[in-house]
C-alpha cells in the first residue's frame, strides 16, 4: 500500500452514472478498474436504472447504479482514484449536471464525515436523488447500523421522480452482483 492509505479497511458507497456512448459498457468498465485497484474491493453492486436527466435537462437518459466497495484508502485519496478513472474514460466538465460518459460520486463512507472544498461525506444531495437512492436501497444492508439504511428508507418514502426511473438490467458488472437481501 502507498502512503495514503490506512492499515484499516472502511467501507464505502459511490454511486456511478453515465449517458454518453456505451452506458453500460462504461459503467462497467468503471467497476473492473476500481476494483484493479490495490487498495480496493467491490463487494456489491446494485441493479442498473434508467433514469431522466435531473438539472441541465437537454441530455440523454441516465444509466445510474452504484456499488459498496471495501477500502483502505483515507476518502481523499478515494476520490482521486474516482477522478482518475472518470478523466480515463473520457470525461469531461463542460456543462454543470451535463453530458458525460461516466460520473463517479463517493457517497458514504464508514464511520467518515468531513467537509472540505473538495469533499464533504455524507454527500449533501444523496438523499435529495431518486437517481442515487433508488440504487443504494439495492446494496445497503437492512441491518446496516451506521445511518445509511435509516437515511435511504427515509429518503425513499417522499422523494420525488420515482416515476422517471426504471430497472435497466440487474447487473452490468460481471465479477459479481450481490443485492443486500441475499
Amino acid at each position: 500500500m502507498n502512503n495514503h492509505s490506512t492499515s484499516e479497511e472502511s467501507e464505502a458507497y459511490i454511486a456511478l452514472g453515465a449517458n454518453l456512448g456505451d452506458r453500460e459498457g462504461t459503467l462497467a468498465e468503471a467497476l473492473n478498474r476500481l476494483n484493479g485497484h490495490e487498495a480496493i474491493q467491490i463487494v456489491r453492486c446494485s441493479g442498473v436504472y434508467e433514469t431522466e436527466p435531473v438539472g441541465y435537462l437537454d441530455q440523454p437518459q441516465f444509466l445510474n447504479m452504484a456499488a459498496a466497495l471495501v477500502t483502505t484508502l483515507e476518502p481523499e485519496s478515494l476520490l482521486n482514484v474516482m477522478l482518475e478513472i472518470e478523466t480515463g474514460l473520457g470525461r469531461t466538465r463542460d456543462i454543470r449536471n451535463g453530458p458525460r460518459t461516466v460520473d463517479l460520486d463517493l457517497l458514504w463512507m464508514e464511520g467518515r464525515s468531513m467537509d472540505t472544498p473538495h469533499l464533504t461525506l455524507p454527500h449533501p444531495r444523496m438523499h435529495e436523488r431518486a437517481f442515487v437512492l433508488f440504487p443504494l436501497n439495492d446494496i445497503v444492508p437492512q441491518d446496516e447500523g451506521s445511518g445509511l439504511r435509516r437515511i435511504v428508507t427515509s429518503a425513499l418514502e417522499d422523494i420525488d421522480g420515482k416515476d422517471g426511473i426504471r430497472l435497466w438490467t440487474t447487473s452490468v458488472w460481471e465479477d459479481g452482483f450481490g443485492h443486500s437481501e441475499s
